[in-house]
């Protein structure tokens, strides 16, 4: 079977005085002096091929294997952890709830999953936001989902609420502790002795929610760029 190489990313540099070709994780980038010509460049690539089609087998093979490493993902709102299956589809990734398990496309990598992530989390967190909300009777005014690299969450004072996209990878008492926790900002602009309180009354073992939630780490993968 052939395989596939993809995008070849071409930038031309001032200070660039030989072709050098680098393989990333979803295109390969080739760097060329500025009067280099097409010529010149397609010669160095014909050249290149079987070095180019070994490295990103190799690369590919890589990545696959940091999923084996982790090969389930546990979301926070289903009770059992989905298997990451590797298969030729049309789209990135497919999040299958009847079989309980995803579905990667077999020549992407983790950065797929990051993306996997994070619509995941778009789609979830807010409305398990809502529901927290409506329990506690703490009202917000919109909920949006990022991916920050020093907080889980925040509140401004307008009440809109930001949630880190990775809490859907958390149990699910530690992502209701940070719900509580940015709710309670609602109420006290602050973290005073009368914020927590007011986090204790809805999260009675917040102390150990917290305590978790800093000593929690993402998965290797999440780091990769």
């Amino acid at each position: 079977m052939s395989v596939e190489l993809p995008e070849i990313k071409i930038v031309r540099h001032v200070r660039a005085k030989h072709l050098r070709l680098r393989v990333e994780p979803n295109l390969i980038r080739l760097t060329v002096p500025v009067f280099c010509s097409k010529r010149q460049i397609q010669q160095f690539l014909d050249q290149s091929q079987t070095w180019l089609i070994e490295t990103w087998q190799k690369q590919n093979q890589q990545q696959h294997a940091n999923f084996s490493a982790s090969d389930n993902i546990r979301f926070f709102n289903q009770t059992a952890p989905y298997p990451v299956i590797f298969r030729q589809q049309q789209k990135n990734f497919v999040i299958d709830h009847a079989l309980g398990c995803i579905f990667i496309r077999e020549d992407k990598d983790t950065l797929v999953l990051k993306d996997l992530i994070y619509e995941y989390a778009k789609q979830h967190l807010p409305v398990f936001l809502n529901e927290i909300s409506q329990q506690i009777g703490l009202p917000f005014l919109d909920c949006t989902v990022r991916r920050p690299k020093t907080r889980w969450g925040s509140c401004s004072a307008q009440h809109n609420i930001m949630l880190h996209a990775g809490l859907v990878l958390m149990p699910p008492e530690i992502v209701k502790y940070v719900c509580i926790h940015e709710l309670a900002h609602t109420r006290y602009f602050n973290h005073s002795a009368m914020f927590w309180a007011e986090v204790e009354k809805y999260d009675p073992d917040y102390v150990t929610h917290r305590r978790q939630l800093k000593s929690f780490q993402l998965p290797a993968w999440w780091y990769t760029h």
